[in-house]
């Protein structure tokens, strides 16, 4: 039976409800992958043996009972380090956290219980979500499984690093800059940022009460190894709750106009892009051409000044409570951030960030006319290859580099929207997956799948994958 860690969390959930296999068995194929490869990869912080096969039997019991069956019923699933399950720490990777326990599981786990999914694991993350490589002082390196010397990603990696190996079905992370899209490309897995609002966020480590920047720009979301189980886990996930104020039902999809129009930046500006990464986004774009997309080579208006805006209001705001926050973390994760810092420094006064949040504005509408008459972007996630371990914090420069790569995710973060990233294949001399990013106007969360899903149809990797060796 340790072939079902293989199977999409739908397919597992079909065979489960047809009672073909039983949701123990499924627990036990993931818990036995788990028991193979976590030690290596180190992907999953706190295995959850117990509660699983507790809660495998008890959705056994409810199947053999004839009873209503939800959604994702029997589906093992993890859960980043920094989204409350209750009775569990949240440590956010960081040694001071190790024992935070919370009283309370977060709104998106409630929703995959709700749904009849089982929690298999807990996953590492940088400290505390600040960095796009996931090594955790509390909890160590996260390998890449298709080249260890490379990085997995972050700050969801350990999420990336199980689902691209087969140690759960689907993933809970949360993006403030990539984090549920840096790692799925650099796993060769999907994910979705959702639209802001679409899905609750609230949490009760380190605080409940958020600093503006992530108010604004941070979602929680699902990862999963198809965009099949990212539309899945998406449905369970969203809708408004009473603990996220600013969290909504999402109103129904607009009528779009056919064929939809798609703006291919294979270059973005604002820095340097990889020939190689380049030519898989043009080849992304042929492919949704020839499926019945309109495809056109334009830049999204004011885009550089998105970029810069969005690390204005992340550091900018985040500058206000190092004190507090730099001594929880450590060595490297400092270093990045102390960097970061030197070059976006902390908002000097109130109308500072007065000017910011007007800037933001105009940025909004002028992307929102645009997406009018152009629904979907089509860019890298990143513009260079998954790192060298310790690259992003060998120098200032380095740092500079790695901030400048993954410029293409946060448009999205500044403005609410939705942003799927699929793989489109591998880069041929390295073998390095890359992934590449849909985004659109805000609650057009599956027009950004449905594009998705054809490049994944035409370039989807054959995962799980078992680590490559020779790296």
């Amino acid at each position: 039976m340790n072939a079902l860690y293989k199977l999409p969390a739908q397919q597992l959930a079909r065979q489960i409800a047809a009672r073909e296999v039983s949701c123990v068995e499924v627990i036990d194929a993931h818990l036995t992958r788990i028991a193979e490869l976590n030690p290596v990869l180190n992907a999953l912080v706190h295995v959850l043996h117990d509660e699983a096969r507790a809660a495998a039997r008890a959705a056994d019991a409810r199947v053999a009972s004839g009873q209503p069956l939800g959604p994702l019923h029997g589906v093992p699933f993890t859960v980043k380090t920094n989204i409350d399950m209750a009775g569990q720490p949240s440590t956010w990777g960081v040694v001071p956290l190790a024992r935070a326990v919370v009283p309370v599981d977060a709104p998106v786990v409630e929703r995959m219980r709700a749904a009849g999914a089982i929690a298999i694991g807990r996953s590492n993350m940088p400290d505390m979500a600040l960095r796009v490589h996931t090594d955790s002082s509390l909890h160590g390196l996260t390998r890449n499984p298709w080249n260890a010397a490379r990085t997995c990603g972050g700050s969801s990696g350990g999420e990336a690093v199980a689902l691209a190996t087969g140690m759960c079905a689907i993933g809970l992370g949360n993006d403030l800059g990539g984090s549920l899209r840096n790692p799925a490309s650099a796993c060769g897995i999907a994910s979705i940022r959702p639209s802001f609002g679409r899905v609750p966020d609230a949490g009760v480590v380190p605080t409940e009460d958020r600093l503006l920047a992530v108010q604004l720009m941070n979602v929680q979301g699902p990862m999963a190894r198809r965009v099949a189980d990212v539309r899945a886990a998406l449905q369970v996930l969203s809708g408004a709750h009473p603990r996220d104020p600013w969290s909504l039902d999402a109103p129904a999809a607009p009528a779009r106009k056919r064929p939809v129009r798609v703006a291919v930046v294979a270059e973005p500006p604002g820095g340097r892009t990889d020939p190689a990464i380049a030519a898989i986004v043009r080849r992304s774009a042929a492919t949704l051409a020839a499926a019945g997309y309109e495809v056109v080579e334009v830049v999204p208006p004011r885009y550089e000044e998105a970029v810069a805006a969005w690390a204005r209001l992340l550091v900018g705001d985040f500058g206000l409570v190092l004190p507090k926050l730099l001594p929880l973390m450590g060595n490297d994760a400092r270093r990045f951030l102390d960097t970061v810092t030197q070059v976006v420094p902390p908002f000097g006064s109130a109308t500072a960030l007065s000017e910011l949040m007007v800037q933001r504005d105009g940025i909004a509408r002028a992307w929102a006319l645009f997406l009018a008459q152009t629904p979907l972007v089509l860019s890298p996630t990143w513009t260079q290859l998954p790192f060298e371990l310790g690259f992003d914090v060998a120098s200032p420069a380095s740092t500079g580099a790695t901030i400048e790569m993954m410029r293409p995710v946060v448009p999205a973060n500044l403005l609410g929207l939705p942003s799927a990233c699929v793989s489109a294949g591998r880069d041929a001399a390295t073998g390095l997956p890359v992934g590449v990013l849909l985004t659109g106007a805000r609650f057009s969360d599956e027009l950004c799948l449905d594009a998705a899903e054809v490049i994944e149809r035409q370039f989807a990797l054959a995962t799980p994958i078992d680590p490559v060796p020779g790296h």
